[in-house]
């Protein structure tokens, strides 16, 4: 295990993510699938690289489905049922069969019928047994992912393995936690794994670590993630969607709009501004952006504190040049946004989580896909895989099923309609307004 250094990890890993292949790994078109345990079936982390996605290409035809399953491994314990102790004990004969019936009775329930193009994975946690590293698991464990990649990759479907992110007790020594160790081995495995089944490799683990480690310098006892120590709240959901968006290629420019005070003209990029005119001692103008900045789960504005999500993933960008020495309001539809020294707006200014109505629609489209997502899972768990006990069974109660999954795929449809029209960018009237002393 590597002695963590946090402030420089911290640095170097920022550095490391910056060098991830610049094309995003989710395409126009895709129908994307997150596969996982517990973590994943939180929806949360998910629900956050949803959003990202449909508000930073709001053009785009896209769908997400996520899987979930709490207590899952990559063998796909909890829908396949393996005999785990027969699957860590097989030989080099057996193990491949066994592994095979497992992981395609799984994927062939669950993820393919949703014609997946783009499915993420994210197992390890449950894997790993919660103890000190195990030969006999890491090679049901890489022999699994393995089969996974290879059931996907023939059905059509990119892959991108994720790690899981450490374990979070409440020590001064994370990086010295033995369960930690063993998912470090772990994750180093799944990269091997990856790379031989032409999938994409994305490390969480690192990042999430550096992190707690740069926290724990700071105060021993920092608990950065919420929830418990194996499930974060949002803040640390946060924290995964910043590092699993980075290794999916994700950018950060949303759009820049550059005024000119004095020859009333703007520089733009990926955004329009007309009508600039002088206004109070400021300037006023109209922006129509062509997307929306990446929400924020208001539940997990303390992530923002321990990772640089918004420079690395949402720059919504202002600068205006010219003005007179002092302090400036700068307002959107007459809401204010925060309060800059010219200096400041001189420089450029990332409006992505300021107050006011493009921060609040950006907002209303996550909680829209929250909605969406809780939606499914609704119909996936308690009413595709409900299992009626014996005497309740027969022709009249599959009809009756099938009638509520078409009624809920409707509802899901129209979630989707009300997403699409969300996440349109607005055009939106800015005043840059001197403070009065």
């Amino acid at each position: 295990m590597p002695i963590f250094r946090p402030f420089a990890c911290a640095v170097a890993l920022v550095a490391a993510l910056r060098c991830f292949a610049a094309d995003f790994a989710i395409h126009d078109g895709d129908r994307v699938v997150f596969l996982g345990d517990s973590i994943t079936e939180q929806r949360l982390y998910t629900t956050y690289i949803e959003a990202y996605t449909l508000t930073r290409h709001p053009t785009w035809q896209l769908s997400f489905r996520n899987v979930g399953w709490g207590g899952d491994t990559a063998w796909l314990r909890q829908r396949a049922h393996p005999d785990e102790a027969r699957l860590f004990a097989a030989s080099d004969a057996d193990l491949p069969g066994m592994v095979e019936n497992s992981v395609g009775r799984g994927l062939g329930r669950d993820v393919l019928p949703l014609k997946p193009t783009f499915v993420t994975v994210k197992f390890g946690m449950n894997d790993h047994s919660y103890q000190a590293f195990r030969p006999d698991i890491f090679r049901a464990y890489s022999r699994s992912q393995s089969e996974i990649a290879k059931v996907l990759g023939g059905a059509g479907a990119r892959v991108a393995f994720l790690t899981p992110q450490p374990i979070e007790d409440k020590r001064p020594d994370p990086d010295k936690d033995v369960r930690n160790q063993s998912l470090r081995k772990f994750s180093d495995g799944l990269k091997g794994v990856a790379a031989k089944g032409n999938a994409q490799f994305v490390d969480q683990f690192d990042p999430y670590m550096a992190v707690m480690m740069a926290e724990r310098a700071k105060n021993s006892a920092a608990f950065i993630g919420g929830g418990d120590a194996v499930h974060p709240g949002p803040a640390g959901h946060t924290l995964m969607a910043w590092a699993v968006l980075k290794g999916l290629g994700a950018t950060a420019s949303v759009s820049k709009a550059e005024i000119q005070v004095a020859t009333k003209s703007a520089n733009t990029e990926a955004c329009k501004v007309d009508h600039i005119a002088s206004a109070n001692g400021g300037v006023a103008f109209d922006r129509l952006d062509e997307a929306l900045p990446m929400p924020i789960d208001k539940r997990a504005e303390a992530a923002l504190k321990l990772a640089p999500v918004l420079n690395e993933l949402s720059q919504y960008s202002l600068r205006v040049v010219g003005l007179a020495e002092g302090t400036y309001e700068i307002t959107i539809d007459g809401e204010s946004a925060g309060k800059f020294a010219a200096t400041e707006l001189g420089q450029g200014i990332n409006l992505s989580n300021a107050d006011g109505p493009v921060t609040r629609q950006s907002r209303e489209v996550l909680a829209l896909v929250f909605h969406k997502n809780d939606r499914y899972f609704e119909r996936w768990r308690n009413v595709q895989l409900y299992n009626f006990p014996g005497w309740a069974k027969g022709s009249e109660v599959e009809s009756r099923r099938t009638r509520e999954l078409k009624r809920i795929d409707r509802e899901i449809a129209a979630d989707e309609s009300k997403i699409n029209a969300a996440r349109k960018p607005r055009k939106h009237h800015f005043e840059v307004k001197p403070v009065t002393p």
